[in-house]
């Protein structure tokens, strides 16, 4: 039987591709996992509505969720896989963070709006006792260090506000999760800042080391406002009015040290 030139080098490198030889046997040094970030939403709804959004949506995804009563961890995308959960964001000079970063969300219904502002919902103890055994075995299985973790409102300050000041941060804290300022540190630091504080362009370089986005014009906008609301729902949630006070800028000054 006689094929067209063209067809015989079709089949020849279909044979070469069948017989494609990996050697595996060398491994670079230079190397770490492709998730770099853990992020964590809640889902602003039940349980039946968070399984139906996050599973038939072509635009809205997440790698796990976490169910509130019970607390059932379903995972719904292979961590090797990207999910559509962090949008435009960014963190540490990293953009756009659905192809590095790993998706969590909480059944929770976020919060409801009243005639005396937002009224928050809690998060579950089981809720969070799974949270934090799943974020555990990602953080181990990835490698990743203390700091990992991120909230949506912290990827994304201007646009979110999830998991929300409800968020026990402490807890993951305490697991050594993530990082917590000293808090006799903090004291010291509140009480040389209440004399003076820092300008607007200290508080936009702070915000900026720890890993937000922020402007750095030395003006306090709006949007510099909500990056200092965001840091003070994870660390200040009692009062995160976006003003920069005295407490904030000891806060940012104690982590930001620990870091260094």
């Amino acid at each position: 039987m006689r094929f067209s030139p063209l067809l015989s080098a079709f089949l020849l490198l279909a044979g070469c591709a069948g017989d494609l030889q990996i050697d595996k046997s060398y491994s670079s040094r230079g190397q770490d996992s492709r998730e770099q970030f853990i992020v964590l939403h809640y889902t602003s709804t039940d349980l039946p509505r968070s399984l139906e959004l996050l599973t038939r949506s072509d635009e809205v995804s997440s790698h796990y969720l976490i169910g509130d009563s019970p607390a059932t961890v379903y995972q719904l995308i292979d961590e090797t896989r990207r999910a559509w959960h962090a949008g435009d964001s960014e963190w540490n000079g990293r953009t756009w963070l659905n192809s590095s970063s790993i998706g969590i969300e909480l059944v929770n219904r976020g919060y409801i709006q009243t005639g005396q502002g937002r009224l928050w919902y809690p998060f579950s103890e089981k809720q969070i006792d799974a949270l934090i055994v799943l974020l555990k075995d990602i953080m181990q299985r990835h490698g990743l260090k203390p700091g990992a973790i991120v909230g949506h409102s912290d990827i994304a300050p201007q646009r979110k506000v999830d998991p929300g000041p409800l968020f026990p941060w402490k807890r993951l804290a305490d697991a050594g999760l993530i990082p917590w300022p000293d808090a006799h540190a903090v004291s010291a630091w509140r009480m040389r800042f209440a004399a003076r504080l820092p300008d607007i362009a200290w508080f936009q370089n702070q915000l900026g080391r720890f890993g937000y986005k922020v402007p750095r014009h030395g003006v306090l906008d709006q949007e510099t406002r909500n990056v200092i609301a965001a840091f003070q729902m994870r660390y200040r949630p009692a009062l995160f009015n976006g003003e920069p006070d005295a407490e904030t800028a000891a806060l940012l000054a104690v982590l930001n040290n620990d870091k260094s």
